[in-house]
């Protein structure tokens, strides 16, 4: 793409961020919340578009002047000057492009919204939902270097350690926490001796990971009149209370028979409040799922497509390795990556998914 044709993409947007600007501004818009919370998300959607836009003009404009006094000045000093800055400035040009480029291909709509992640264990019996707890405990020290706040919705005990499932809100005031968390969406396959084991043979088992991005309060039209509420006694941890009172909640959406439910307050109330945001959350994924589905339509990669049924990643415990299917990426420090210390993979996910979403905007 020419450089006038990608400043002309960038500057023709300055009128719509304006607008945008200005009606955030107005007692009007202000006072109508969900019209609000739409206009300020565009808004933040431009405004990184708008700053690089400018930033990629001023550098053009910079490396013109520069050009220029070489091409006319003669006070030597003038023209040493303008070469250093020429070789400052040429090679961050293309950077600033492509960087442009990634921005005006439209992001994921729900990137910057929390997450909602739900861990199964799946094939493997007590050592499937072993690995889920170990999953389970990997975000968990994710979710604390990055500054996430993690709060349990729902979970039920596996027999031997671990959970069969386990059900978590991940939340931040300033990450976009769902636009990282996505890349967690599939299968994971652990190959390890289990504890469970006595002849100390190497077994395959696997849970499933599931990432949604939290539905908002404008997101979805959800009644109660649409729902049927059940309370029963809570299990599991919690205190001598936990089994005596009705404080967990069950909710049944009747037009759809979604369920969710939660256990995890001594408070009836705040467990309700949790179930009805998590049940958001899964009718608003019914519709975000036909989003995914499209693109994995066009990404060879799959990466980031909510395909919760493949086979994502491999962690091999007699080689010390982890292994993502998806790139063809691993690393031999197993140990540290099951800490938490998981970016590395998901940096490598981002970089493959921007090259499609690059190459897609070309065809």
């Amino acid at each position: 793409m020419a450089q006038n044709t990608l400043l002309d993409k960038v500057l023709s947007l300055q009128d719509k961020f304006q607008s945008l600007q200005d009606q955030l501004a107005s007692p009007e818009v202000m006072a109508d919340m969900k019209k609000f919370v739409q206009l300020n998300k565009d808004y933040k959607q431009l405004e990184p578009i708008i700053k690089a836009g400018l930033e990629y003009k001023k550098t053009l404009d910079n490396l013109q002047s520069a050009k220029d006094i070489l091409l006319n000045e003669k006070d030597d000093d003038l023209r040493e000057m303008a070469r250093e800055e020429i070789a400052d400035l040429e090679p961050k040009i293309p950077q600033m492009e492509e960087n442009i480029k990634l921005l005006l291909i439209p992001a994921d709509p729900d990137d910057s919204k929390n997450a909602i992640v739900e861990i199964r264990g799946g094939a493997g019996g007590d050592e499937a939902a072993i690995f889920a707890g170990d999953l389970f405990r990997m975000y968990q020290h994710y979710a604390e270097s990055k500054g996430w706040k993690v709060e349990v919705t729902d979970q039920t005990p596996g027999t031997s350690g671990g959970y069969k499932q386990i059900v978590f809100k991940l939340s931040s005031s300033t990450d976009g926490v769902y636009g990282t968390m996505k890349y967690e969406s599939g299968v994971h396959r652990v190959q390890r001796v289990p504890q469970t084991e006595t002849q100390g043979r190497i077994q395959t088992s696997a849970a499933s990971v599931a990432v949604f991005p939290e539905a908002g309060e404008f997101d979805v039209d959800l009644r109660w009149d649409d729902i049927r509420l059940d309370l029963f006694c809570s299990s599991g941890p919690g205190g001598q209370g936990v089994n005596t009172t009705y404080s967990a909640v069950r909710l049944t959406h009747l037009p759809t028979g979604l369920v969710v439910q939660c256990q995890e307050e001594r408070s009836q109330l705040k467990n309700k409040d949790r179930a009805f945001e998590e049940l958001r959350t899964r009718l608003y994924n019914l519709e975000h799922q036909k989003y995914l589905d499209e693109i994995a339509s066009k990404r060879k990669t799959m990466v980031s497509t909510g395909d919760r049924s493949a086979k994502i990643r491999t962690y091999n415990y007699p080689q010390g390795r982890v292994t993502d299917h998806r790139i063809n990426w691993s690393m031999y420090n197993l140990p540290v990556f099951m800490n938490g210390d998981i970016q590395e993979v998901i940096d490598q996910l981002q970089i493959a998914e921007n090259a499609e979403r690059l190459k897609e905007a070309g065809d």
